[in-house]
């Protein structure tokens, strides 16, 4: 069968919506399916996901994908999976069944676990092994948090009894029967050596993590399983697995040291190509691996923003300032500036580089002229200062200027925010023709390992840009904004909710 007649699945399991797409060989999307599912908040801080509502939506996103395409499974050459990292489940190796809800990257539940291992000395030794912060945005505080609340699961994980996995392991499980994982959702566990790319028994000891309920590590491009023939009707082979922040850079086609891009999602995330070797921060950002094709291994530096489009869901659902998010662009061009209102949207503390627990959200420089217009802007703002914040460590700590951004995600069809970003930048922004990069980075993994895709230059040349913004704001102006918003951030931060 021709490539023009085959085409690659991509399941696009993010934190609020289960998608599912398909895409042909010039990495243009012929169909989509979205899902969303419910937020559960136990508690002031705490998120958590139903991990069966996550399968049911993704295999309903999927099923309906191939449905729209009006094609047959042994149409579909590989599916990819992408997915929000970090977050965290156990489920019973026998029957599939989970044992607590997943709880999300966003929780901040396992905070104490970290100040006691922080206090116990471990964060430099972690850092130089993981590459990541001892923060409870990562999984494995987390799964101590599970070990020690719930009483009789330690003993049952240290007999092989129950399988953790971050959300690719319970997709393949729930596809395949199989119990595996990728490098770049292992790397973000704090579990996982990037130098030996192995899991780590020193830091599987410190968090008091049972080796029997790990998944395999496999490559991002290759071949994990097949699915179970009853799902879709045949078997059809993973081949292609990623978080969602690695598998958009791939997307993007940020093959090489120094390429970077930034997807603007309910968080805002910057991966910078570092190339063959990893990069140990001195600005506190994240080391992380990239992704691993065949014997190669990419390293990337990350800046995570913890609130980044969420600031504007917050506008519409908690303030009610807008009925929908495409309200906040026409409203912050009304307005000339902010007024000098400035929004720190510290909603579950503070990401690279602060790394700050326990801040909470601020809102600063408001008068009694400051209106909805000005608040809606400054929350936009908030979102292209905190990635300029990220940028500038970047800089840093690969010792080079970045040219150009590359921009994904649903904020990024926000072109206010867009131009506003390459402003406060003083860099041109470039927005690519297809938007669902993320699913189409997953689907690029999985389509090399069948061959559908033959090179990394086969897949780049179906990049193609759709809109670039070029930075309007003078230097001196620019200069003025970054220090009002810094003395923000200072203000935000000298607050602790006790």
């Amino acid at each position: 069968m021709a490539a023009t007649q085959q085409y690659i699945l991509a399941l696009d399991q993010g934190t609020t919506t289960s998608r599912a797409i398909l895409f042909n060989h010039s990495g243009a999307v012929i169909a989509l399916s979205q899902k969303p599912f419910r937020q559960i908040y136990p508690q002031g801080g705490w998120v958590e996901h139903d991990p069966e509502e996550i399968w049911k939506t993704q295999y309903e996103a999927a099923t309906e994908a191939v449905a729209q395409a009006q094609i047959t499974a042994d149409q579909i050459a590989a599916i990819g999976i992408t997915n929000q990292r970090e977050t965290t489940l156990l489920w019973e190796r026998k029957t599939g069944k989970p044992v607590y809800n997943a709880i999300v990257w966003q929780c901040r539940r396992s905070a104490d676990i970290c100040r006691e291992l922080k206090a116990l000395g471990h964060s430099d030794m972690i850092r130089e092994k993981t590459g990541l912060v001892l923060d409870p945005y990562f999984s494995a505080s987390k799964l101590m948090w599970l070990f020690q609340e719930i009483p009789g699961l330690k003993s049952r994980a240290e007999a092989g009894e129950l399988c953790f996995g971050t959300i690719d392991s319970w997709l393949i499980f729930k596809l395949t029967g199989k119990h595996l994982t990728d490098v770049t959702n292992a790397s973000r566990t704090l579990l996982f050596n990037i130098k030996t790319l192995q899991w780590d028994d020193e830091l599987l000891k410190i968090f008091g993590v049972p080796r029997a309920i790990l998944p395999e590590v496999l490559p991002s491009s290759g071949f994990f399983a097949q699915t179970l023939p009853e799902l879709f009707g045949k078997s059809i082979p993973v081949t292609g697995v990623a978080g969602d922040q690695q598998a958009a850079l791939f997307g993007h086609a940020c093959f090489y040291p120094g390429s970077v891009k930034n997807t603007y999602g309910t968080g805002c995330f910057t991966l910078l190509n570092t190339g063959n070797k990893p990069i140990i921060s001195k600005n506190n950002l994240l080391t992380t691996v990239a992704w691993k094709i065949g014997g190669e291994t990419t390293y990337a530096l990350e800046g995570s923003v913890f609130i980044g489009g969420a600031v504007v869901q917050w506008l519409r659902d908690e303030l009610h300032l807008i009925e929908n998010s495409a309200e906040s662009e026409a409203l912050a061009k009304s307005v000339e500036s902010s007024g000098g209102v400035f929004i720190v949207p510290a909603f579950v503390g503070m990401g690279a580089p602060y790394w700050d627990p326990d801040v909470r959200g601020t809102i600063v420089g408001l008068t009694r002229g400051s209106n909805r217009a000005h608040i809606v802007r400054a929350a936009l703002e908030s979102i292209a200062f905190q990635s300029r914040d990220l940028i500038d460590c970047m800089e840093s700590d690969y010792g080079q200027a970045i040219q150009e951004l590359k921009a994904d995600g649903g904020a990024a069809a926000n072109s206010f925010l867009m131009q506003y970003q390459s402003d406060i930048l003083g860099k041109a922004v470039v927005l690519p023709e297809v938007m669902e990069i993320t699913a189409l980075g997953a689907a690029y993994l999985a389509g090399l390992e069948v061959g559908y895709w033959d090179s990394l230059r086969d897949i780049e040349v179906n990049w193609r840009m759709r809109r670039r913004f070029q930075p309007g704001m003078t230097k001196d102006t620019r200069k003025q904004l970054l220090d009002q918003w810094h003395r923000a951030i200072d203000a935000a931060r000298s607050y602790r909710h006790l």
